[in-house]
């Protein structure tokens, strides 16, 4: 097992960069190698199921384990058969303005090393104007 964090800090509003997070069907506008979601969910819950589709052709099922929407964090667990990813998210204020975000993804290590970049190209995408 392994862990890695990736952070990126950008101009959009902590609120906003939240409610991007915080509601499934934004999730393709800013995470470049999502094309869709299915979850009956509007919002992100503890215990909350779906699948998301990449445009690779890969669907993976997903649980939401943890929400604190007062802290802006979340924790998923994301699985493709026997590999499972942990992902934790957070939303800070950035100093002088704008939001900071951070990911933790825990889970084998060729995985979590080949998922970091396009963890932060999708949220350097998260806290940019609209993605």
């Amino acid at each position: 097992m392994a862990t890695r964090t990736v952070s990126r800090a950008g101009p959009v509003a902590p609120e906003t960069a939240w409610e991007r997070y915080a509601r499934p069907a934004l999730w393709s506008q800013w995470a470049p190698h999502i094309r869709r979601v299915e979850t009956d969910a509007g919002r992100i819950a503890p215990g909350v199921r779906g699948r998301v589709f990449s445009y690779a052709g890969v669907r993976v099922r997903f649980t939401v384990e943890r929400v604190d929407e007062e802290q802006r964090r979340w924790t998923w667990r994301v699985g493709l058969g026997p590999l499972v990813l942990r992902l934790g998210h957070e939303v800070t204020a950035a100093p002088g303005g704008g939001s900071r975000t951070r990911l933790t993804v825990s889970g084998p290590l060729p995985v979590v090393v080949l998922y970091r970049p396009v963890a932060a190209w999708a949220l350097k995408r998260l806290v940019a104007p609209a993605p």
